[in-house]
Parts: structure tokens; C-alpha cells; sequence
């Protein structure tokens, strides 16, 4: 019975044995390797929190910010006072931090709290200076006067890939020293067809607070600045994103050494190409990007590209779409040549392109700005004496003096006709406006139903603006 019983389950493993003799001994098991145990699992993220904790620092601002205007009366304060909190990370032992812009906007006051390290019971506040924002990517640098702190390294967000562990760090809510851990959900989110910026996409779970925090690889290297979330309830529900470590880093370095980024461009605008576009166009494929218009003089039109173009590669890269080729432009350095292959006539041709500095929005004035300093209240506005730096951040100017309106109130303070973010204001009734101050003292003078007409410079173009105070 026994014999049998062996001979029945060697068969039935399709191993037998012959005939007349015993079984055979059973071949040793190859090792199988093992998962690690949660107990390993666990040290790791404890051991991963304790390297990046000390280099998460807690953000609070105050500041001010345009006042609610629903009310009914037209004389509406210009601004009103705001506070909020965030998260930064040091980038440098001398106190360099970088976090989100929408943080420190507005700011007129901003202080820096230390994590806990040691024995300590509360970390160190410590008064920041606001090195410069960028508006566009969310992005601010901040300084703080110390020395030997934490800091964290940038890890390379091109390598990230889709369901890698990574970890959020931050005070959500104002719970200091939080962490939480997910995945990489997309590793390029664009959350707008016509913005060039895309986003790391995780489930790690992010709050209010969480912002300018972050986001960590299984190393501990900043692969993303966590930014904003997804939510109908106002908390987490799995859909977080984050800045690309490879764009804080460029514009981190570019705000240390310029105050303010410097984007580049070519000079081009394209267009996805559709099957209902590439027959209409009769182009060789119903996919991949179009050459839709050239800057007037500008360098890809110096280059050799003309409109109707089909943009196979950049930088030897194939481009599928018009967002990816406008975010690949986005990045670029001002040095770079960019090498261009395009489809014409079914021909391959090869261009090269310099990137040429892209013209900024006037918003970015707003970010040299304070109230006490630069507040016009008759006027609505905030604004900013001309001097080289400002003049060099304008095109061609017809005066060297002036005002430039760097921000304005949702309820302007008068009625006729609107001043304008980034309007070149060179005089107040036939007074030369050399400062903020003279000007403010010229209207403080003036009472409701005054006229003011000021002589401005709006888009290249001269002309006059009249006011009637209210």
C-alpha cells in the first residue's frame, strides 16, 4: 500500500518511477527568493522619514490681497489682510528653501519655522526674505539667515516611472512633520490644452498645507513640489500633483542668480495633428504636430521653417503632440540650439533654431511689490517706479521715468476708463509721475469727482486715460 501510494503521486507529478525499483529521491528545491517583511518594509520608511524630516520646513504669511468687492459701497478697501501656511525645503545649509508661489503671495511678512530636532521641544521661527517668485510654474525661493541646516538633493523627474513608491512631506493642515506615502500615479499630467506645464501625478495623500512640500523618492531626492490637489471635499481624495523636480530646479537656480526666469522660444506655434486635419491639409500621416504659425521675423523662421511643416523630432526625440513639443520647449536654457527634423513634400530636412527670450507676462511686477510702499489708493493700483532693473524688463520705452502699474483692485476707485497690469504711466494732469510718493501726495489733494488724466504708454502706443475720482 505504502509502495503504491509513493508510485501514485510520482505519477501523478508525471515522474514514475521504472519499473522494479524504489522511488527516486526527490531533487532539492531551488530557494525561492524572498519578499522582504513588513518589518523591513517599515524600517525603511521610518529610516527614509528621518533623512527628509529635517529639511521640511513650515511657512507662514502674511500679507494682503485683493479685498472683496460685492458689497454695494464703491469705496471698497484696496485690500484686505490676509495669513496663510505651507510647507518649503531647504535646498542649502546657509538657508536657501524653495515652496510654493500662491504660499507667499501677496506676502508682506514671512517666517520660516525649523522642525523639532533633538532634544528641542518647539523648532526655531526665523523672519525669510522673499528671493523671487515665479508665477507661472507656483514656484518661490526663500532665504533664511542660519547655517548648518538639513538639506535635501533634486532627484532627476524624467527618470520617474508610473507606480513608484514615493513619499509627500509637509504640514497639512498645520500638523507639523507629516508624511504619507503612495505612488506615482501619471508621471506627466497636463491639466490644460494649452498650458506647457505637466505635473506628477500621485496618490500620496496631500492636504491644504502640504503645499511647497516634497515630494520624495525611495533615496530621499525632491523628484516633485507638491502644489495642488483633486477634491469635492476639500481634503485628499488620491489625486495630488506636483511640480517636476527637474523644473523647480531650473527655475530655483535661475530666481538664485536673476531674481526672476528668464523662458525661452523659437519663434513657432503648432497644432496636434487629427485625422480630419490631415486630410483637409492632405499631410503625410494623421498624427504628430503641425507647424501653424511663425513669429514674424523670429528665429525659426530665419531657420527655414515655414507654416504647414510636420514636426517629426526635437532634439532627436520624437514629438507626438503640440503639448509635448511646448513643454520641451518651455524647459530650454537660453544658450540652446534647438535641432528640429521636419516632414515637407515628403522630404526629412534638419533645421537648427536659437532660443531667443520669451517676453514676459506684466504680471510678473506684482512680485516687487509691497503695499506700504507702492500702494496708490485713488488710483487702485499698486505700482513701481521705472529704474534700469524695471526698464530692462520692458520693451523700448518713449520716456526713461515713469510708473509701471504692477498690480490693480477687482473695483477701481474711479469710474471712466481702466488702467491696465503693466501700463507706463509718465504723468498725472500734465505732472510728470516720477514716483509713487509724488503721485500719491498730487491725488491726495484731490477729491470726489476731480478728473485725473493720465498720460500712459499701453503696448508700444501713447495715449491719454481720463478718470473721475469717486
Amino acid at each position: 500500500m505504502a509502495v503504491a501510494a509513493v508510485v501514485a503521486a510520482a505519477a501523478s507529478l508525471g515522474q514514475a518511477p521504472p519499473a522494479g525499483q524504489g522511488p527516486a529521491a526527490p531533487s532539492p528545491a531551488l530557494p525561492k527568493p524572498q519578499p522582504p517583511s513588513l518589518r523591513e518594509l517599515s524600517a525603511s520608511f521610518e529610516q527614509l522619514a528621518g533623512r527628509v524630516r529635517p529639511a521640511v520646513v513650515q511657512i507662514f504669511s502674511t500679507g494682503y490681497a485683493a479685498a472683496d468687492d460685492s458689497g454695494d459701497s464703491a469705496n471698497t478697501a484696496l485690500l484686505s489682510k490676509e495669513t496663510s501656511t505651507g510647507s518649503g525645503v531647504i535646498l542649502t545649509q546657509d538657508g536657501y528653501i524653495v515652496t510654493n508661489n500662491h504660499v507667499v503671495e501677496n506676502a508682506r511678512k514671512v517666517q520660516v519655522k525649523l522642525p523639532t530636532r533633538g532634544t528641542r521641544t518647539q523648532g526655531m521661527t526665523l523672519a525669510a526674505k522673499v528671493v523671487g517668485v515665479d508665477r507661472e510654474t507656483d514656484l518661490a525661493v526663500l532665504k533664511i539667515e542660519t547655517k548648518n541646516l538639513a538639506t535635501l538633493a533634486f532627484g532627476d523627474s524624467n527618470q520617474l516611472r508610473q507606480g513608484q513608491l514615493v513619499m509627500a512631506f509637509g504640514n497639512p493642515f498645520g500638523l507639523e512633520g507629516s508624511a504619507s506615502t503612495g505612488v506615482v500615479s501619471s508621471t506627466a499630467r497636463q491639466l490644460k490644452t494649452d498650458d506647457p506645464m505637466s505635473y506628477i501625478q500621485t496618490d500620496a495623500p496631500i492636504n491644504p498645507g502640504n503645499s511647497g512640500g516634497p515630494l520624495v523618492d525611495a533615496e530621499g531626492r525632491v523628484v516633485g513640489i507638491n502644489t495642488m490637489i483633486y477634491t469635492r471635499s476639500g481634503g485628499s481624495e488620491g489625486i495630488g500633483f506636483a511640480i517636476p523636480s527637474n523644473v523647480v530646479r531650473m527655475v530655483y537656480n535661475q530666481i538664485r542668480k536673476d531674481g526672476h526666469v528668464h523662458r525661452g522660444h523659437i519663434g513657432v506655434g503648432v497644432q496636434s495633428i487629427t485625422p480630419t486635419l490631415a486630410k483637409g491639409l492632405g499631410l503625410a500621416r494623421d498624427w504628430g504636430v503641425v507647424v501653424s504659425d511663425l513669429e514674424d521675423g523670429g528665429a525659426a523662421e530665419a531657420a527655414g521653417v515655414k507654416i504647414g511643416d510636420i514636426v517629426e523630432s526635437l532634439n532627436g526625440k520624437n514629438i507626438e503632440d503640440a503639448s509635448q513639443m511646448e513643454n520641451a520647449i518651455y524647459r530650454l536654457p537660453l544658450t540652446e540650439t534647438v535641432q528640429l527634423a521636419l516632414l515637407r513634400d515628403g522630404k526629412v530636412l534638419s533645421v537648427n533654431v536659437p532660443v531667443h527670450e520669451r517676453e514676459d507676462d506684466p504680471q510678473r511686477f506684482a512680485d516687487m511689490v509691497n503695499p506700504e510702499d507702492n500702494l496708490i489708493p485713488k488710483l487702485g493700483i499698486l505700482a513701481i517706479a521705472l529704474d534700469d532693473k524695471i526698464t530692462g524688463m520692458l520693451p523700448e520705452l518713449r520716456h526713461g521715468y515713469g510708473l509701471v502699474v504692477a498690480a490693480r483692485a477687482a473695483l477701481a476707485p474711479y469710474s471712466g476708463g481702466e488702467l491696465e497690469t503693466g501700463d507706463v504711466i509718465y504723468e498725472v494732469n500734465r505732472n510728470p509721475a516720477l514716483s509713487v510718493k509724488g503721485v500719491r501726495m498730487l491725488l491726495d489733494d484731490m477729491k470726489s469727482g476731480d478728473a485725473v488724466v493720465l498720460q500712459l504708454e499701453r503696448s508700444g502706443h501713447l495715449m491719454y486715460l481720463a478718470l473721475e475720482l469717486e
